[in-house]
């Protein structure tokens, strides 16, 4: 195919993928007329795969540094367009012809995916995963690069703000990183902190550095870090006169939630619901808070603000169920709170409608045990508490 008909080019950066290489190309081959694959020191069998499953290989030394990997690949893109994904990630194979059509007639600069975050044991399981849209394509020649030593973020300093427009494809990215065996890998971790404080030791200003230094201490279980850091990152956008975004408000509440400190979230939330009333997760958190207090109508009018603002495509980072079957399963809880065992029961078959492995709401079917034998606060067991 001849550079000025390529349409979609994947651009990746590896090292020692080989477990998972495979599997990311063949997703999207039948999506991109060219796939570029920059290794920055493999010594598995990484490029000699990338290569055997048609993409074009170019050999990057590691410099510390994931932007300037990932720009070296956008060099070589030959497409209109370029996709980017991660080894540990998935194109659904069911949307190629779909993100090839709105490519074809699309006008914006950048388009939105839906990217979902498993977590939790293999198998991966879709009611047990994180959903937010992301910036994943991005139109080729118009300058547009990537900034940042990790987690790198699109630079649009080129771009004149008003020829940036964004767009949503309905196109679904699978993203595997963060399942229980990748984040026991304690190398991985520590690699990330380590780039991470040398950024910010180089870039004190960004408040975004805070931010995801909170994240890796909040997949680690070092959740009174992560709130503190996650405050650091909330003062730095304050400080540059920026509402911190949704995102940086559920981490500092599941941090505070995971480490047990409850009594700290109410009423703080409801500062956060008034900045961000369409996000599911903080009226979820605000609900497991007043269950946890004791007050189950309060509860019950948050896990019912959940059921209607539901899981659909999201600016904002969502948790499967907090708008249907995990609100529904903690609806059961107030009701029995309140002596309603009728309805509990009916919630319950309900939360089993949407997730029938849910194994807390299979315990209060079968058990029939009431929510105010445990102090009302059952539903803040970790099993169910999902972050």
């Amino acid at each position: 195919m001849k550079a000025q008909e390529r349409l979609l080019s994947l651009c990746m950066i590896v090292k020692n993928e080989e477990a998972t290489i495979a599997r990311c190309l063949k997703s999207a081959r039948a999506a991109v007329d060219e796939m570029i694959v920059v290794d920055t020191g493999s010594t598995d069998r990484t490029p000699q795969m990338c290569a055997a499953a048609g993409a074009k290989v170019l050999h990057f030394p590691w410099q510390n540094n994931f932007a300037e990997a990932r720009n070296h690949g956008l060099k070589e893109a030959s497409g209109r367009w370029v996709l980017w994904l991660d080894a540990d990630e998935t194109l659904q194979v069911e949307d190629c012809a779909r993100l090839r059509d709105a490519l074809r007639t699309s006008e914006e600069t950048v388009m939105l995916v839906e990217l979902i975050n498993y977590y939790g044991a293999q198998p991966p399981d879709p009611y047990r995963a994180h959903k937010l849209l992301h910036h994943r394509l991005l139109r080729n020649g118009l300058g547009l690069r990537f900034k940042g030593r990790i987690h790198e973020q699109l630079d649009f300093g080129e771009v004149m703000p008003g020829d940036i427009r964004v767009g949503e494809a309905e196109v679904r990215v699978h993203h595997f990183g963060y399942m229980d065996e990748a984040v026991t890998g304690k190398q991985k971790h520590l690699r990330n902190m380590a780039l991470l404080r040398g950024e910010k030791e180089r870039r004190n200003d960004d408040p975004w550095i805070d931010f995801h230094l909170a994240g890796e201490l909040y997949r680690v279980g070092d959740y009174r870090s992560a709130f503190e850091q996650v405050n650091a990152a909330m003062r730095g956008f304050l400080s540059l006169g920026q509402i911190p975004p949704s995102l940086l408000y559920k981490l500092k509440y599941a941090s505070l939630l995971e480490s047990g400190s409850w009594r700290s979230v109410w009423p703080a939330i409801e500062r956060a619901i008034e900045l961000y009333p369409d996000y599911v997760d903080l009226h979820f958190y605000c609900g497991i808070v007043q269950l946890a207090r004791g007050d189950s109508a309060a509860a019950l009018a948050a896990f019912e603000t959940c059921l209607r603002l539901g899981e659909g495509y999201s600016v904002h980072l969502t948790t499967a169920g907090a708008g249907s079957f995990l609100a529904e399963y903690y609806i059961g809880l107030c009701h029995e709170h309140s002596g309603e065992s009728d309805a509990a029961r009916r919630a319950y078959i309900r939360a089993l409608d949407g997730y029938p492995q849910l194994e807390e709401a299979l315990a209060r079917l079968e058990s029939g045990e009431r929510s105010s034998t445990d102090g009302g606060g059952a539903g803040c067991r970790k099993p169910i508490f999902r972050t």
